[in-house]
């Protein structure tokens, strides 16, 4: 592990805060490499900003991390166990109760309403649709309309919304003020926040804008095959 990622930990470990997912030595290539001997630890209430050029290979750290990519070279261990090796069955149960994936597209079901959108993501989780959370995203007047009636921004919040709901112990979230102007990132920003910090949560965020990553506890950035740290 290399010093900087150790002195990080080191510090949330001195907090009381638990580690909730520690990936180790990754590395992944396609039709070249993109990053090598990648070391990040995720604590609960630690949010983590992943800065970087297109092509660069954000997203698919974001996918490796997020049980949706298998990496070429290292480990990712999450509840105690090498999260690659524990078979499909218990990855999708992962994915469905415990990760929470907030995407550039948002991967909405067309032809249902907002609120059906949000009582599917209910019933799979178990968890009451949460009014405070909805009327913190300002998209309380739009749960009768049709998703596909809606600006990108009004999509996007309903796609963080659905997947808040779930109270997952990580958040993955690939661009997720993209759609949105300065206000509502910044106001979608404070929710996210909030919520990491009340449900004892992870976040980490990949993004091209350093005001976004400038609210995080840490801030990398994916730069000449390493993920290197980063002051804003």
């Amino acid at each position: 592990m290399n010093t900087v990622t150790s002195h990080h930990d080191s510090i949330h470990e001195a907090r009381g805060a638990k580690s909730i997912m520690h990936a180790s030595n990754i590395s992944h290539a396609f039709d070249y490499t993109l990053f090598e001997n990648v070391d990040i630890n995720i604590h609960q209430k630690e949010t983590i900003a992943v800065l970087g050029v297109s092509g660069s290979g954000k997203s698919t750290l974001l996918h490796i991390l997020a049980t949706l990519l298998k990496p070429q070279h290292g480990e990712v261990i999450y509840d105690k166990g090498f999260m690659y090796e524990q078979g499909d069955k218990k990855l999708l149960d992962i994915r469905r109760h415990d990760i929470g994936i907030i995407f550039q597209s948002h991967y909405l079901f067309k032809g249902f309403t907002v609120k059906e959108n949000l009582e599917i993501s209910s019933m799979i989780s178990g968890n009451s649709i949460d009014m405070d959370l909805i009327k913190k995203l300002k998209i309380e007047d739009t749960l009768h309309q049709n998703v596909s009636e809606l600006s990108g921004g009004q999509q996007q919040r309903v796609s963080i919304a659905r997947v808040l709901l779930k109270k997952p112990k990580l958040i993955f979230a690939d661009e997720p003020t993209g759609n949105l102007d300065r206000q509502t990132a910044n106001e979608v920003m404070d929710v996210m926040l909030e919520f990491v910090e009340l449900n004892n949560a992870g976040l980490f965020i990949v993004t091209h804008d350093e005001k976004v990553a400038s609210r995080c506890n840490s801030a990398y950035r994916l730069q000449d095959k390493r993920l290197l740290p980063v002051r804003l």
